[in-house]
């Protein structure tokens, strides 16, 4: 996730956490898939990625593994800045920690 959308966020709703890969305390960007999955398992965080070639299968590999994960939020590569952030904003607001969990979902949530 760009550090603008990390700003825009943390500027609307300062109190959602957001990490960028890469920093301190979060995976390197090179790490595999299975490591995010892992990761944000057992960190509890909803990973926001534009992956879609293999993250969805290694999604599906860990579910069937038994595994669990807060939730993973697929961009697409047309994302602006304020769209993905008011979505990021608006699945924080509306829905409840186990109502993503084990969900993939595919941004933007409405084409604009």
């Amino acid at each position: 996730m760009p550090h603008a959308v990390r700003e825009a966020v943390g500027r609307l709703e300062p109190a959602v956490d957001v990490q960028v890969m890469g920093e301190p305390g979060s995976p390197s960007l090179e790490a595999e898939d299975p490591d995010l999955l892992a990761w944000i398992e057992r960190e509890g965080r909803i990973l926001v990625t534009r992956n879609r070639r293999s993250m969805p299968t290694h999604f599906a590999a860990l579910l069937e593994a038994g595994g669990h994960v807060p939730g993973i939020l697929m961009v697409g590569e047309d994302f602006s800045v304020a769209q993905l952030s008011e979505d990021l904003l608006l699945i924080w607001g509306a829905s409840e920690a186990e109502e993503r969990r084990d969900r993939l979902v595919y941004l933007p949530l409405v084409s604009r």
